[in-house]
This record gives structure tokens, C-alpha cells and sequence, in this order.
């Protein structure tokens, strides 16, 4: 496998998993942007116990889900059901505090970062290999507990919280506490991505947890379609093959250019390329066609 391909699928698998961390909480009209603090906080956190401590990374993997988890529902018990601008202040807050926190830490690198973590497996081709099947492992069983959380109650109950807060309440929705389950479960996936990421690369960097991931993930759940789950499996891997193909000099402007894209799609198709509309009719067709 070549390293271009190796980067592709799973930079595009990082977007995916962490896109639908985004989409989980806006079901219930929260922009929760903590995520990305999250996966700061856990990626730094595991690369300083595998490369100082001598954790095993499987340790430090499952110490990086917890966390990003625990982060998570702490601080969503504060804001599990707060207005969306409240929710996007504290995600923003969070990401400008850990990122000057680790400045400071020389721990964990400070502005320099850390850089020669050890492979996960025995050699560079296990190794990436074995980075691959764990991030698609991740992303069917983070889709499939978010496909029965859609077909669920809470699901509908979601729906209810996005159109109106106070009809949901009136129909028994306790709103925090499933603010709180949406809010968790997304950092619980971030903090695991985070530690992921870092070893995709072999290090960690301030610079890959910018405010410019806010802008990518977005980017990919309003443009596949903020609805359904299934626009951002389709959307992540058109936007980053996307800057892959485009030349270098116009690919460094690659976030400008999602940025309009961003744009474009919110002034012209605000509900996205794939509706809920949409993945309704091709669910029903492609269980018809299994009946058959």
C-alpha cells in the first residue's frame, strides 16, 4: 500500500468518525465543537504515555476514549441543554485553553511537539495496516450505534428537540439528559480519534488540532447533509480527495476553498446533497430488494 493511499483512507476515516461526533449533538440543535479540544486532550495524553511512560498503545488508546468521555460528560452536565450559541462558546473556549495549556507543558513538547512515537505493530507496513482496521472497526461500530440510535426513541426524540425545544418538553423529552448522552458519546469518540490521528502521523503538533478542523468537519456535515448520518460518509472522502487531486499551489488554500464550497451549499441547498428524504427512499428500496 502506498503512503498516499494509506493517508487517504484514513485521514478520511478520521473525518467520518469525527464529522458525525459533530452531527450527533446537532440532532439535538448543539454545535459542539468541544470535540476537538477532546481529541487534543487525549491525543497528548496517550502519546505521553506511550512515548514517556512506556504504556502499551492499546492502554493508552482505551485511557484516550476515556478522556475524551469523561471531558465530555462533565462538562455537559453544565451545558446538556444549553442554547447552541452557548455550546459553541464553550467548545471554542475549550479549544484556545488546551491548546495553551499543552504551550506550556514541556511534558508533552510543548510548542515543539512530540515527535518518533513508537509503532503500534512490529513494522511500518503492520503498522499501518494495523491503524487501518482499527479505524474502520471504528467507523462501522460508531455507525451502527448511530443508525440505532436514529431508528431509536431518542432518535425521534432528537427530531422533536431540533424543531422545538418546548414542544419536546411538552411531550416528556428530558432534554439535558439527552443532551448530555449526545454530548458524551461525541467526545468519547473524539478522544479516541485524537490519539489515532497523532499515531496516522507518528507525533503530535498544536498544529493538527487548529480551529481549522471546525471549519473541515462542517464543511463536510453540511455539505453531505446535516440530516442523515450517510451525507457525511459520502461527502468526507469527495472533500479530501478533493485537495488530493487539486495542484499544490491551489491545494494550500484548500480551507478557503471548503469554505465556499460551505457557502455555495448553505445559500443554494441548505439541507445538503443527501436529504433525509433521500436515505428514507433508498432504505425502503434496498429493503424491498432484500424481501425479494
Amino acid at each position: 500500500m502506498s503512503l498516499a493511499l494509506y493517508y487517504f483512507l484514513t485521514i478520511t476515516a478520521i473525518y467520518i468518525l469525527m464529522s458525525w461526533g459533530l452531527y450527533l449533538p446537532y440532532r439535538v440543535a448543539h454545535l459542539h465543537f468541544l470535540t476537538v479540544a477532546n481529541m487534543l486532550i487525549s491525543g497528548y495524553l496517550a502519546g505521553y504515555m506511550v512515548q514517556t511512560l512506556g504504556v502499551p498503545f492499546p492502554v493508552a488508546l482505551v485511557a484516550g476514549f476515556a478522556a475524551g468521555g469523561i471531558v465530555g460528560y462533565i462538562v455537559s452536565r453544565f451545558i446538556g441543554d444549553a442554547p447552541t450559541f452557548t455550546v459553541v462558546i464553550v467548545g471554542f473556549t475549550f479549544i484556545y485553553i488546551s491548546r495553551t495549556a499543552v504551550e506550556n507543558i514541556k511534558a508533552v513538547g510543548a510548542t515543539m511537539g512530540m515527535f518518533g512515537l513508537p509503532m503500534v505493530a512490529g513494522s511500518p507496513v503492520m503498522h499501518r495496516w494495523t491503524i487501518l482496521i482499527l479505524l474502520y472497526a471504528l467507523v462501522v461500530v460508531v455507525g451502527f450505534l448511530i443508525y440505532r440510535f436514529e431508528h431509536s426513541r431518542l432518535g425521534r426524540a432528537a427530531s422533536t428537540v431540533f424543531v422545538d425545544k418546548d414542544l419536546a418538553t411538552s411531550m416528556g423529552v428530558d432534554i439535558k439528559r439527552l443532551g448530555r448522552l449526545v454530548q458524551t458519546f461525541s467526545s468519547l469518540v473524539a478522544g479516541g480519534c485524537g490519539v489515532i490521528y497523532g499515531f496516522i502521523y507518528r507525533s503530535f503538533h498544536l498544529d493538527f488540532f487548529t480551529f481549522h478542523l471546525v471549519g473541515i468537519f462542517m464543511t463536510v456535515i453540511f455539505v453531505g447533509g446535516y440530516a442523515t448520518m450517510w451525507g457525511t460518509v459520502l461527502a468526507a472522502p469527495a472533500l479530501y480527495g478533493l485537495s488530493l487531486i487539486l495542484p499544490p499551489a491551489v491545494a494550500s488554500w484548500r480551507i478557503v476553498i471548503y469554505g465556499a464550497i460551505l457557502i455555495a451549499v448553505l445559500v443554494l441547498k441548505p439541507e445538503g446533497f443527501i436529504t433525509r428524504r433521500l436515505a428514507y427512499k433508498l432504505e425502503t428500496t434496498l429493503s424491498r430488494r432484500r424481501k425479494r
